[in-house]
């Protein structure tokens, strides 16, 4: 005669495996987010239909009160005057010959200060691209 087992089944659910599986998201997410170089000037970019995915080296950004602003690699932006930032990408150049540089512009900044600006690059030779966000389909 077989005997037959009764198996319990334990009412009781573990969240150990869970709360692992969450704890190691965290983590990940945390990490990544580091590699990230946020930008910390509020902009409003103007739109394109094209995006390019290259990464500058050096970014200059002008914002709606016509402040500007360079940073260089994962640098945190600083401020600067307009006479500041022919050295200061000058002195990245020489860092870093195949630089160029990303200009990120208010969308309210007038042309004529994005032309000084992209007549530094043109004067010192630079690569210079405009930062935009995606156009929305209509």
């Amino acid at each position: 005669m077989a005997l037959k087992r009764k198996t319990k089944i334990n009412p009781n659910f573990s969240m150990a495996s869970m709360t692992d599986v969450i704890f190691l998201l965290l983590i990940f997410f945390m990490v990544t987010s580091t590699v990230v170089v946020p930008n910390a000037i509020k902009l409003t970019l103007p739109q394109s239909q094209k995006q390019t995915a290259a990464k500058p080296l050096s970014r200059l950004t002008i914002d709606k009160n016509l402040n500007y602003y360079v940073a260089f690699g994962n640098q945190r932006e600083k401020k600067v005057s307009l006479n500041d930032i022919a050295p200061f990408l000058q002195e990245r150049y020489n860092q870093e010959p195949e630089m160029f540089v990303l200009l990120y512009a208010d969308e309210t900044v007038p042309y004529g200060e994005i032309v000084k600006v992209l007549n530094i690059a043109n004067e010192n030779k630079f690569k210079m691209a405009l930062a935009t966000r995606p156009q929305r389909n209509r």
